[in-house]
């Protein structure tokens, strides 16, 4: 899972290096977990990896819900998303219909589609969101 999880992260942020005249440094370009850094949820919490501040509007985050909860609604918005589940067990939805999932999952968003993510289990949804953020 490591691995995978490993080669998921480097799809994302491999253009980074190639597309931004910023400075990018070992302090800058790691991000490690700090639950005093957590921002809390009607159902969790999430934490930012990567800010769309960072570079481009590229983000990284995980989002933990409490069982049998989400955090919001379906969904409409411009960029489209990746989920990956990392732990619990999720029913993904796009366009009207469902799958659920279990750890190992991902989800691909596209834009303009309705979407969501809601927590089906008894215990804790763990997963990532990768998203682009349009320029405003």
């Amino acid at each position: 899972m490591k691995l995978a999880l490993l080669l998921f992260i480097s799809l994302f942020t491999f253009p980074i290096f190639s597309q931004d005249t910023k400075e990018f440094t070992i302090e800058n370009c790691v991000s490690i977990f700090n639950p005093e850094r957590i921002e809390k949820t009607k159902v969790g919490y999430q934490f930012w990896y990567v800010n769309k501040d960072f570079v481009d509007g590229r983000t990284l985050k995980v989002s933990v819900v409490a069982p049998h909860s989400a955090t919001h609604a379906p969904h409409i918005h411009a960029e489209d998303e990746f989920f990956f589940v990392l732990e619990g067990k999720a029913e993904f939805y796009l366009a009207g219909k469902t799958k659920i999932v279990e750890g190992n999952a991902s989800f691909y968003c596209p834009s303009n589609i309705e979407h969501g993510i809601k927590n089906v289990g008894d215990t804790e949804l763990k997963y990532l969101v990768i998203k682009k953020y349009k320029k405003s």
